[in-house]
Formats: C-alpha cells, sequence, structure tokens
C-alpha cells in the first residue's frame, strides 16, 4: 500500500520507519532539513510531489497546531479515493474537517509519544481507534497497532475527548503544579526525584501541544475535581483527623487498584 506520511518529527518519523518495512512510503516537511534522518522511504520537500505518489492513505503527523493547515495544504494533490487520517491528540475541529473534506477518514491516537515511551517495546501502551472512521481505514490501523503490540479501544469524537481530558489533562496540570513549586533540593528524596524526571519531560513536549490538551473544554471540569481533593486533603492535615486520613488512603488505594 502507498501511504503518505506529513511531518517529519518524531512521530512522523517513528511512523515512517515502522510501515516502510511492508509498505511504499512517502513522508512530506516543508523543511528539508528535518527530512535528513528519515530512511527507507521517499523524501518530498513540496507539497505538488505528492501527486505523483498517488497515496493511498495519507498520514498526518503534523504538530497539533498545523494539523487542518497540512490537510488543507495536500488536498488538492490527493486521489479521490485517498483515505485521510489523524494521530492527533486533541481531536477538536477534526470530525467537522472530516466530513467536509470529501474523503474517507480514519482517525487515531497512540496513547504514547516518544519522551516516555520505549518504542523498541510498546505492549504496556494503549492506542484509541474513533468509531466513526472509515471501515477500510479502522482495519488498517487495526492491524498496524495489533502488530506493534497496543491495547486497541474504540471511542467517538466526543468520547476521546473526554478521556484526554481525565488521562492527559489531569496529570499535565499535576505536574505544572509541582514544576510551578519547584526550588533547588540538596537532598532530593527518591519520589522528589522521580517527580522531577516527569516534569523535565513534559516540558520538553512542545508547547502548543501542552495548550491545546489543557484547553479541552473538558479540562476545567477536571481540575475543578483536583481542586475539591486538595481542599478536603488541606482540612484533614489542618484539623490531624487521624481516622479521615486512614480513610482518604483507604479511597485512593482502591482507586488506583
Amino acid at each position: 500500500m502507498r501511504i503518505q506520511i506529513l511531518g517529519a518529527g518524531k512521530m512522523g518519523s517513528f511512523f515512517a520507519d515502522v510501515l516502510s518495512f511492508q509498505h511504499e512510503v512517502a513522508i512530506y516537511d516543508p523543511d528539508s532539513q528535518r527530512l535528513r534522518f528519515t530512511y527507507n522511504c521517499i523524501r518530498m520537500s513540496q507539497p505538488e510531489e505528492i501527486r505523483s505518489f498517488q497515496p493511498e492513505i495519507l498520514l498526518n503527523a503534523a504538530t497539533i497546531q498545523h494539523t487542518i493547515s497540512a490537510f488543507n495544504t495536500t488536498l488538492p494533490y490527493l486521489p479521490a479515493a485517498c483515505i485521510l487520517s489523524d494521530i492527533a491528540s486533541v481531536k477538536t475541529d477534526l470530525k467537522a474537517f472530516y466530513e467536509n473534506s470529501g474523503h474517507p477518514y480514519v482517525s487515531t491516537h497512540p496513547m504514547f509519544g516518544p519522551t516516555f515511551a520505549s518504542l523498541n517495546n510498546l505492549s504496556m501502551e494503549s492506542a484509541i481507534i474513533i468509531s466513526e472512521s472509515n471501515h477500510l481505514g479502522k482495519i488498517f490501523f487495526k492491524d498496524l497497532y495489533h502488530s506493534l503490540k497496543l491495547n486497541i479501544v474504540e471511542y467517538t469524537f466526543e468520547e476521546h475527548d473526554e478521556t484526554i481530558a481525565y488521562s492527559l489533562s489531569i496529570p499535565f496540570a499535576s505536574t505544572l503544579v509541582f514544576a510551578a513549586m519547584m526550588k533547588h533540593q540538596e537532598a532530593p528524596g527518591t519520589t522528589f526525584k522521580k517527580h522531577l524526571n516527569i516534569a523535565r519531560g513534559l516540558l520538553a513536549e512542545d508547547d502548543y501541544l501542552l495548550t491545546e490538551i489543557l484547553f479541552n473544554p473538558r479540562t476545567p471540569g477536571q481540575l475543578e475535581a483536583i481542586r475539591r481533593e486538595l481542599a478536603h486533603l488541606l482540612d484533614i492535615i489542618q484539623s490531624k483527623d487521624t481516622t479521615e486520613m486512614k480513610n482518604f488512603l483507604l479511597k485512593i488505594r482502591k482507586n488506583i487498584n
């Protein structure tokens, strides 16, 4: 199958490498310098080059900020039957875009990134496939994600963004608050160092990615829940209520188990 990838960043290069073993792959990036470290694929730095490649699937791996604009740049050069796809972590506006594109589409979200995940072993990671997607597109990505040993879940666009508000916004916000309180430690404890490593990894991500995830319309509700739990914990600590502290710890142990 001929697969066109948009964006030669970390994820675009990862998918180009994975797919090139069984498919004919081309990767387009307007910054030709980013194409230097891509292998086993056709490199393109001009969108017009896509026309002659005649892709059957176009995988958009551009950053969230540029996902829709990257689609719009390449649409004039795609065959009518080409399946559009994205791996964006926030799907805001994508459903409406796809429905007006005139192309079949499949939207997925690999729930891992190059910062924390071991790309050589993804058996503990997951991927979401949007249920409204084209049937053939879903089959393609199910086969791909199964080959990577990923746990696969299907959500609607709406369910996806609700899940992301919970599974990404909460740890992102908690980590940012931890980092906001940061000060130099001469002898940091083990837990502190683990949190610090997480914070450094998170802050190495693209600012626009962090912003878009936190600006998910469902994020404020999750942050309100954090604020309520913090207020409850503060009350327990201030009142030195041993019984309520035991109840609180019992509740959260049940949550994580």
